[in-house]
């Protein structure tokens, strides 16, 4: 088949690598155009070092963006990675369509941050879909999806790393072989199951810690490791990673207890351990310990006054 990719990032092309081993024909490969002062694409580079026709559109929502994709004469768009929308008559140009990968059990976390508001809100599974694009917001129907547990001390990046990146790079390819075959199917979503969640920011990341321990070990998990669940330590605002269910009561944001292994701080119900911290104006993490120790803080210091 002659394919063209959409996408950026590892993602894409990790899934333009798989298609340029196989024996379909990558006539084409779109990314979004350059940021200044970021590294270039991982995608774009790929596709320049292996001479394949790259187009880094500002918009699809062009007649040249359309006629550019016509052009193509492609079979099939695989559309890994992507945050431009693209238009219907876009969409329905290739000869087979345009397929997708979004990492979650659609209809459930449609919207950009999926990944971070299912874990945010404890839950046990995720999974990837991959479906038909429409003019809805990952509304379109499925052609297959792949499960996935979320263990309870799984963060954004290991579900992302460990399982969503590797299964839906082969999911892709599963599809691909799927609408070759002429089996692919079109299962309409469920709307009665339908939730969506808008980008996961700082704003939704600040730590509460009148919560319940187990909410507030969702909140770092689900926010590591962008954007990163903050709380206020005097004039410092901290964002914690690598949090952990612990014994112990006090006040909320008393600090129970400083160790090496990291800082034991009392919720509203219950505590945990938080292992590792981001101080302002850095951007590595350091032990929690190791700050807590420079800073003079110990049992009864108080987080987030």
């Amino acid at each position: 088949m002659r394919i063209v990719i959409h996408g950026q990032q590892a993602f894409g092309k990790a899934v333009a690598e798989r298609l340029l081993s196989g024996a379909d024909d990558v006539v084409g490969v779109f990314c979004p155009p350059d940021i200044e002062d970021r590294p270039v694409d991982p995608l774009k580079a790929l596709a320049l070092e292996e001479g394949l026709a790259l187009h880094q559109l500002e918009s699809w929502k062009t007649d040249a963006a359309a006629d550019l994709l016509a052009s193509l004469a492609a079979d099939l768009c695989v559309m890994a990675y992507v945050t431009q929308l693209v238009p219907q008559n876009c969409l329905d140009i290739p000869a087979l369509g345009t397929i997708q990968y979004h990492p979650s059990l659609l209809p459930r976390h449609r919207g950009p941050n999926s990944i971070n508001w299912s874990i945010i809100a404890g839950e046990t599974k995720t999974g990837l879909t991959v479906f038909w694009p429409d003019q809805g917001l990952d509304t379109g129907p499925i052609l297959l999806q792949k499960e996935v547990k979320i263990g309870p001390d799984d963060t954004v990046g290991s579900i992302y790393f460990d399982h969503l990146f590797p299964l839906g790079v082969a999911a892709l390819m599963e599809a691909v072989e799927l609408v070759r075959s002429g089996s692919a199917p079109r299962i309409t979503q469920i709307e009665a199951e339908a939730s969506y969640e808008s980008w996961c920011r700082a704003a939704d990341a600040e730590i509460d810690w009148a919560a319940p321990a187990e909410k507030i070990h969702c909140l770092i998990r689900g926010t590591d490791p962008q954007p990163g669940a903050w709380t206020t330590m005097g004039s410092d605002r901290l964002n914690l990673f690598g949090s952990r269910r612990a014994q112990g009561a006090g006040a909320p944001g008393e600090i129970l207890a400083v160790a090496d292994s990291g800082i034991t701080i009392a919720a509203g119900e219950g505590a945990i351990t938080v292992i590792r911290v981001r101080p302002p104006g850095q951007r590595a993490k350091i032990a929690a310990g190791e700050y807590a120790k420079a800073r003079g803080l110990g049992a009864g210091s108080r987080l987030g006054d």
